[in-house]
C-alpha cells in the first residue's frame, strides 16, 4: 500500500505554507484546509501529485495571507516570524536555510501576497512560470515580471554577506556569552556599530516597540535587560536553520536570532511573544 501523496509532501508542504506566512500556526491551518480539498480530489486524475498540491497550498496560504493583512497592520509593536526549532542538517541544503531564516521571513513580509506567492515558488522551489500563472491566475509573461521585481526587491534588503556555519556558530556563541554576563564592553565588542535590533512582544510581554538602532543603545538595552530580572539563562539553539539562542528571563521564553557579518552581529531579532514560541521544544520538518 503507498503513502499518500499528501502525506509523504507533508514537510514540503509546510515549508511552502511556512515561508508564505512567517507563522507555523497559520501553515498549520492551511494544511489542514488543503487536506480536505485534497480528499475531495480523484487522486487517480492527479498526474503529479507533488507539483497539484504545492499548488493548492500556495492557493490557500494566499487567502489566508490577504485575511491576515489587516490585523498585522494593527499588531502592537513589530511582526517578526514565528521562530521554528530545526535539526543542523536543515543547514546543509544552504538555499532552504536562508530561505527560511528570520531574516529573510522578515524581507519576505515586506512584499505584497502576490509576488510573496511568485518568489516563494520561483526562487525556493523552482517552480516553471506556467505554473506558478496558474496558480495565481496570471500569464506566465506577468509571472516573469513579478518575479523580477521580487527578486530586486528581496536582493536590496536580505543580508548583504553569506558566512559560514561554523563563523555563524561562534559569533552566536560570543553574543550568547556576552548576554549572559551582562557586561556592556563585551556586548559592544560583538555587535556592530550600525546593528538593529527587533523585538517582537505583541503587547503581551514587555519589549521594544521600534527598531533600536546602533551598538551602544541596544548594548544598553540588552545589559539592562539581565540585570533588571531575578533569572536570564541562555541555551545555543538551532532556529530556522541557522545558529541562534533561547533565552529564560524569568522562566519565561525568547528566542533570538541574529546575522552575522564580518565577525559581529549586525541585526538582533528578538522574538518574545508567548503565542509564537510554542514550537521551540519540537523540531519542525522543513524540506523542498
Amino acid at each position: 500500500m503507498t503513502e499518500d501523496p499528501f502525506i509523504a509532501h507533508r514537510g514540503l508542504l509546510f515549508t511552502v505554507a511556512y515561508e508564505m506566512l512567517g507563522s507555523a500556526a497559520d501553515a498549520e491551518d492551511v494544511l489542514q484546509e488543503s487536506w480536505l480539498r485534497w480528499a475531495d480530489v480523484d487522486h487517480s486524475h492527479v498526474r503529479d501529485p507533488r507539483s497539484y498540491l504545492i499548488r493548492v497550498v500556495t492557493r490557500q496560504a494566499l487567502n489566508r495571507l490577504r485575511t491576515l493583512s489587516r490585523s498585522r497592520e494593527e499588531y502592537v509593536g513589530e511582526w517578526l516570524p514565528e521562530p521554528l526549532l530545526t535539526s543542523p542538517d536543515v543547514a546543509e541544503d544552504v538555499e532552504l536555510a536562508e530561505s527560511v531564516s528570520i531574516a529573510m521571513l522578515t524581507v519576505l513580509e515586506t512584499l505584497g501576497p502576490t509576488e510573496r506567492a511568485v518568489f516563494v515558488l520561483r526562487e525556493v522551489f523552482e517552480m516553471p512560470y506556467g505554473e506558478i500563472a496558474e496558480v495565481i491566475g496570471k500569464s506566465a509573461a506577468t509571472v516573469r515580471q513579478i518575479a523580477r521585481r521580487a527578486r530586486e526587491h528581496v536582493a536590496a534588503r536580505r543580508p548583504r554577506v553569506q558566512v559560514s556555519r561554523s563563523e555563524q556558530q561562534a559569533v552566536v556563541a560570543r553574543f550568547l556569552a556576552a548576554l549572559r554576563t551582562g557586561q556592556l564592553r563585551e556586548l559592544m565588542e560583538v555587535l556592530a556599530p550600525d546593528v538593529v535590533l527587533i523585538a517582537d512582544g505583541g503587547g503581551l510581554v514587555v519589549a521594544a516597540l521600534a527598531p533600536v538602532h546602533g551598538a551602544e543603545l541596544v548594548a544598553e538595552l540588552l545589559a539592562r535587560a539581565n540585570q533588571v530580572v531575578a533569572a536570564f539563562e541562555t541555551t545555543a539553539v538551532w532556529l530556522n536553520g541557522a545558529p541562534a539562542g533561547r533565552l529564560e528571563i524569568d522562566g519565561e521564553p525568547s528566542a533570538v536570532s541574529v546575522v552575522v557579518e564580518n565577525g559581529r552581529v549586525t541585526r538582533i531579532y528578538v522574538v518574545r511573544n508567548p503565542r509564537k514560541l510554542t514550537r521551540l521544544n519540537e523540531l519542525a520538518e522543513l524540506s523542498r
